[in-house]
């Protein structure tokens, strides 16, 4: 059956989003200071070969072409971040004009396009400075946050109506402060643990913040989701499955809920005792208007005495024999269904926005045109399951494709790519691909083959 526009509803919201440090590039232009991301990339290693986004797809220069572009191809809500170390170069203190002059710049060019900016207040480039203080380690990040978010919304307020506090806390706190493969590169569980803490602290006193500076906002935040099946029906696996699903998808949601952290189904929580003051429980809740999810696969858990505290691990795709896109993600359209039924059943979630899906896959260059048939396949599989959703009464009311132009994709440099639009990064000639296409026929309401 033929997905269109029309069976979502008038009022659903479609877009694309975008982060700041993987698109922007000017990474030291007009003040801007160095972020935990500018320093992570130069030291050797870190990254697929040796890739940084000192330029990128140069978001700071083209964005006029780009937002124009995005304008001719129907996409009226662009979810994008604020860059911290671009206004504040420290971290705190005097605010960079220069940055703050960009942001508007960008704000007021969406309007005059009439795209609706949504802004991400953090999409992980901490300045390096607040870095070297402990960074999300420090609890004293709350109180930098919390000036940081509210001098934004004081300054970009009249503007903006749609704000999201930050983009998937567990995955910055679990690939930054514990894994070591993102920035900044710190392993071990009391500084993850700390780093859980006073995120989910901010995300709420972000919220709080907004709300008293702008009462008619829309204020939400997103998370990071990936549907959990046991690898066999054992009640070891079934288990293992119930520990991965609460790391990955319910210990920042629950404690914003008011629901506290799931320490009964994950016992390692039990350690986060030495970072919660008295009150916290309290400073943890906001009643967000929305809830943005992140979907892009699921993961197939099994019991492992071999790993510390899980006891459970993540079986590769890669070892399934399953289809898989370029980050060796299973392709499983289902999994943003049961994602959605999930977070539907939290009971004071008031409305929920997919803020990101989308796929990497190799691009085809035929004759001047990019061909990426399975990117363009996988949005429609993707997007009717979000309409099954939708359908059976699930309060689903946004869609963002990630992303609009390739860009740098973290640890992974510039191997995989997610753009609707391809970007060859020596000359920054733009190309909109098949996908991209697709999309706009289809918010055009054309044709969406």
């Amino acid at each position: 059956m033929e997905l269109k526009k029309d069976d979502f509803g008038k009022d659903f919201a479609w877009g694309v989003s975008t982060a700041a440090y993987q698109i922007e590039g000017a990474h030291l232009k007009n003040g801007k200071g160095i972020s935990i991301w500018d320093d992570f990339v130069g030291k050797k290693g870190n990254i697929l070969n040796n890739a940084h986004a000192n330029v990128s797809s140069d978001f700071y220069h083209n964005y006029p072409q780009d937002l124009a572009l995005m304008r001719a191809m129907h996409i009226r809500n662009y979810r994008f971040s604020i860059s911290w170390s671009r206004i504040f170069p420290n971290g705190t203190g005097a605010a960079n004009k220069a940055g703050v002059d960009f942001y508007s710049r960008v704000i007021d060019f969406c309007l005059e396009l009439e795209i609706e900016p949504w802004i991400t207040l953090y999409h992980w480039d901490l300045p390096l400075e607040l870095e070297k203080k402990g960074g999300w380690a420090n609890r004293e990040m709350v109180n930098w946050f919390t000036q940081y978010v509210d001098f934004c919304v004081r300054t970009f307020g009249d503007r903006v109506k749609h704000w999201m506090v930050m983009n998937e806390p567990m995955v910055f706190t679990g690939a930054g402060y514990f894994l070591g493969v993102h920035a900044p590169g710190k392993k071990g569980l009391n500084s993850f643990l700390a780093a859980v803490h006073h995120a989910a602290l901010c995300q709420a006193s972000g919220g709080r913040i907004i709300r008293s500076i702008d009462s008619k906002a829309k204020i939400g935040t997103t998370f990071s989701c990936s549907h959990v099946d046991p690898l066999t029906g054992d009640e070891q696996d079934i288990l293992a499955a119930g520990r991965i699903n609460t790391l990955l998808n319910r210990v920042f949601v629950e404690p914003l809920l008011g629901l506290g952290y799931p320490v009964k189904d994950l016992k390692v929580l039990q350690r986060l005792e030495p970072f919660i003051k008295n009150g916290d429980e309290e400073l943890l809740s906001f009643d967000m208007d929305f809830i943005g999810i992140q979907n892009y696969t699921r993961e197939v858990v099994a019991h492992s005495y071999f790993t510390p505290l899980l006891h459970a691990r993540i079986v590769k795709a890669s070892l399934r024999n399953v289809e898989r896109t370029l980050m060796n993600w299973e392709i499983y359209p289902e999994s943003i269904y049961k994602m959605l039924l999930q977070f539907s059943q939290y009971e004071n979630i008031r409305e929920i926005i997919v803020t990101e899906n989308g796929s990497a896959f190799p691009d085809e260059l035929q004759d001047g045109l990019i061909i990426d048939t399975k990117r363009k396949q996988y949005l429609q599989d993707y997007l009717q399951q979000v309409l099954r959703a939708r359908n059976e009464g699930i309060n689903v009311n946004g869609y963002f494709v990630w992303t609009f132009t390739d860009n740098f994709e973290w640890a992974e440099g510039y191997h995989p790519v997610f753009g609707l639009v391809h970007v060859n990064f020596s000359t920054q000639k733009r190309i909109v691909k098949s996908s991209g296409h697709w999309y706009s026929n289809f918010l055009s309401g054309l044709s969406a083959h």
